[in-house]
């Protein structure tokens, strides 16, 4: 009797924290050759972080790592190459502006007399790409091929440098049908070779497709791990959540009464709005005193259409109009005049962290405040108004913004638009990275705008902070708007369905 084989990648005991919070809690995990191991979870569950540590971008953590039995531990990405571990991240590495040989070769051209050899190297790419089954030309541009084909470039470049276990992060995110069939079919002869994949992903119905074995985590843990062919959206859906006392915190498992109104007047009304590959065919109208949820995974279109929303990006065709006045706005200057306000995803990029407080609230009144000359006192007093309203902590206006916690800082960039309230204001992400307490006060606020008469769009990935917030909720996938809920109860299973 044969010694079974050890296992390409075996991980025992794995913990790691940021900052003294756990992201992963003593987890066993096991990738057998020639598998398709399919990864799943929310939005903070641990399965990035697993990933990167395996690939070596966190090369401090607990437990033990072993390749074919033997133990390891990367402290770079480097270092886990060599070892035959690649890693496609959702944000592509590839370089739009080479062709796809160089893409394929990136790091290892090969040379001749001491210099690159572009004929071995551009029929060494045509070769390695038919073994995969990938139909294109290697003296074509990288920035000219669809986002599929430049997916399937950057595998094929992970596979040539020797990677036995490839890690997929979101890969159909981006991808219209026709090219995660194609993915999948490049995929199975992968799997076929004797390579191992770890597919993670927040499409379901796609991890259920392809994989061959699924693993959930939730709250930084291994849940389970079933036979991919044994378990269906809904099992997976039920321990992605958790039940009873296993529930993750603040997670919301029953229905949710919404409460649309749908006899208040339009403030913002789209039709037909579309931006390259990021989105198409957005319609949807937000009314006064009315939140409107729109919830989708990450990749589905969400960041991209709040940007355009704001005039970030320029639309490639529909119409936006508010209060019945047509908009199409060209900057964020000129949204702003229209009077939509925008808080995005990063504060850090709206805010000012080495400044105080006051003139972070004060920044965007400053032309009807004091169209020639600073009037600091004037700012102080709109901003100690602001500090008290929304229980900024510490209730200082000096105060240097960095100093203040993550949900302070989010109060304070809420407060730059109040002084002069807009008619709609727009928050990507409102409560991430946010305690439980801090994202309380946040709910509290948006919900005191609302009662104002204000028209609030929250965009997120998380579903609790839709359920918390919103009258009405759209569902984003693959950036299309394909469910509304209004007027009904509605729980996390069913949005997580719907996207």
């Amino acid at each position: 009797m044969t010694e079974e084989a050890a296992p390409p990648l075996d991980l025992r005991g794995i913990s790691k924290s940021f900052g003294g919070v756990a992201a992963l809690r003593d987890v066993d995990f096991v990738l057998r050759a020639g598998e398709i191991h399919g990864l799943v979870g929310e939005n903070g569950a641990g399965k990035s972080t697993l990933m990167k540590i395996i690939a070596g971008l966190h090369g401090q953590y607990d437990g033990r790592m072993a390749i074919d039995g033997r133990p390891v531990h990367f402290r770079s990405p480097r270092e886990a190459l060599a070892a035959g571990i690649g890693m496609v991240h959702q944000e592509l590495s590839v370089v739009p502006d080479l062709t796809v040989a160089e893409n394929v070769y990136l790091g290892q051209q090969p040379t001749k007399g001491g210099i690159v050899d572009w004929r071995a190297m551009m029929d060494g790419a045509r070769r390695h790409l038919a073994d995969l089954g990938i139909d294109v030309d290697p003296n074509a541009r990288m920035g000219s091929l669809a986002i599929g084909l430049q997916q399937l470039i950057e595998l094929a470049r992970v596979l040539f440098s020797g990677a036995r276990i490839v890690i997929l992060d979101e890969p159909t995110s981006a991808l219209s049908p026709p090219e995660v069939q194609r993915l999948f079919e490049v995929l199975r002869g992968v799997r076929a070779s004797g390579r191992s994949i770890v597919f993670i992903s927040h499409f379901l119905d796609d991890v259920l497709a392809i994989a061959d074995t699924v693993t959930i985590f939730r709250n930084g843990r291994l849940i389970a791990t079933e036979a991919a062919g044994t378990v269906d959206k809904g099992w997976l859906i039920q321990r992605m959540i958790g039940r009873g006392h296993e529930e993750l915190e603040g997670s919301y498992t029953g229905a949710i009464a919404l409460d649309s109104r749908p006899d208040a007047p339009v403030v913002l009304d789209v039709r037909g709005l579309s931006v390259g590959r990021a989105f198409a065919d957005v319609s949807l109208d937000v009314r006064a005193g009315e939140v409107l949820g729109i919830y989708g995974f990450m990749g589905c279109g969400l960041i991209e259409l709040a940007r355009t929303l704001f005039g970030k990006l320029k639309a490639d065709a529909g119409t936006m109009s508010i209060g019945g006045k047509s908009l199409r706005p060209r900057s964020t200057a000129e949204a702003c005049r229209a009077g939509i306000a925008f808080v995005p995803e990063s504060r850090r990029s709206m805010l000012f962290h080495t400044e105080p407080v006051y003139k972070n609230m004060s920044i965007s009144v400053l032309g009807r405040i004091g169209r020639l000359l600073l009037r600091p006192s004037v700012e102080k007093d709109i901003a100690r108004q602001h500090v008290q309203s929304l229980s900024i902590r510490p209730p200082t206006v000096e105060t240097l913004l960095g100093s203040l916690s993550g949900g302070n800082q989010q109060k304070v960039a809420l407060a730059k638009w109040l002084t002069w309230p807009p008619k709609v204001l727009v928050l990507s992400e409102p409560t991430r990275g946010m305690d439980v307490g801090a994202k309380e006060d946040v709910v509290r606020i948006v919900k005191g705008l609302r009662e104002q008469g204000m028209g609030v769009v929250v965009l997120s990935t998380e579903p609790e902070t839709v359920l918390s917030l919103a009258d009405r909720i759209v569902v984003m996938k693959k950036g299309r708007i394909v469910r509304e809920f209004a007027g009904e109860t509605v729980s996390k299973d069913q949005l997580l369905e719907a996207a």
